[in-house]
């Protein structure tokens, strides 16, 4: 998994995994993947699956050459409000574009360490 900044501020982990890596078929099963870690967290809350791809070509948007799918699971781990400002950091999404050989799985850093290494357990189980 690898950590850079996006657009000079946003700290974004990055997995590309080859699709011959991981026993997911598509995006879809990936996404059903992710749902079950996520409805299985004690805390964790599932609030949608967005398909992006689909929503960018409605909209007659740009998207990138080779990009076959993507999409976007919704979810959040608040447990508490401590402050107003937390609602700003959350839901948490994790994206998965499908390419022609590969998956590539994104998340934006969360404001707890241990809620990384979550989301990052989560994706590097796709591994078979």
């Amino acid at each position: 998994m690898k950590k850079t900044i996006f657009l000079d501020k946003y700290p974004t982990y990055t997995l590309e995994l080859l699709k011959s890596e991981v026993k997911q078929k598509d995006v879809n099963e990936i996404m059903e993947y992710f749902k079950d870690k996520i409805e299985t967290h004690p805390v964790t809350k599932l609030i949608a699956i967005f398909d992006h791809y689909s929503h960018t070509k409605s909209v007659d948007g740009t998207i990138m050459d080779g990009l076959l799918d993507a999409q976007n699971i919704l979810f959040c781990f608040g447990k508490t409000i401590p402050d107003t400002r937390i609602l700003a950091a959350r839901p948490r999404s994790i994206g998965v574009c499908e390419f022609e050989d590969k998956y590539i799985i994104e998340f934006l850093e969360a404001p707890k360490d241990d809620l990384n290494d979550i989301m990052e357990a989560w994706t590097k189980g796709l591994y078979s």
